[in-house]
């Protein structure tokens, strides 16, 4: 868990802390990643790092070739490069009910990342709302918003991502 939360925080926000480079996609090498983070105190093993990104339950990070990434949820400047994909017919998104006045009168915006995190199914949206508190789950009329030409992306560990979702495609809880 030690090792997951502190890539998460190299690789989606704070990259330049232990002074790693990003390229425009948000790849870095894995060698760099690995001495990076001997320097800054907290060494990792290939294999430790192997570990992390095949058991990680949402699968956070990406493999590929020599490069690492984190799949999304940057607060960096990255452009994940993902094509734009047909969403099914709904999505949901898990808050909690302090968050449902802005929800109500906004709709879902980005906040401090680049997209919206959209969830393939009520349970996974259920447990990214319970991380702040009861979970609140709103359905998302994706394929409506998708008819009405707005562009949704999917990362590599399944999260849909979208510029932002207007109220008149939420569905709230009764």
């Amino acid at each position: 868990m030690k090792v997951s939360k502190y890539l998460s925080k190299h690789l989606r926000h704070q990259p330049e802390r232990i002074g790693l480079e990003l390229d425009a996609n948000g790849w870095t090498e894995i060698d760099a990643l690995l001495q990076a983070t001997a320097r800054h105190g907290f060494p990792i093993t290939r294999e430790e790092l192997a570990h992390v990104v095949a058991t990680n339950d949402k699968r956070r990070f990406a493999i590929e070739g020599t490069r690492i990434r984190a799949s999304q949820g940057h607060t960096v400047d990255v452009d994940l490069d993902l094509p734009a994909a047909e969403p099914p017919a709904y999505l949901y998104h898990g808050t909690v009910a302090a968050h449902l006045p802005a929800i109500r009168a906004e709709g879902l915006r980005p906040m401090a990342r680049h997209h919206v995190h959209l969830s393939p199914d009520r349970e996974t949206a259920t447990r990214v709302g319970a991380r702040r508190g009861r979970p609140v789950v709103l359905s998302v009329d994706a394929g409506a918003m998708h008819r009405a030409g707005h562009v949704f992306r999917v990362s590599a560990n399944g999260v849909w991502l979208a510029d932002a979702v207007p109220p008149e495609f939420l569905r709230f809880p009764e």
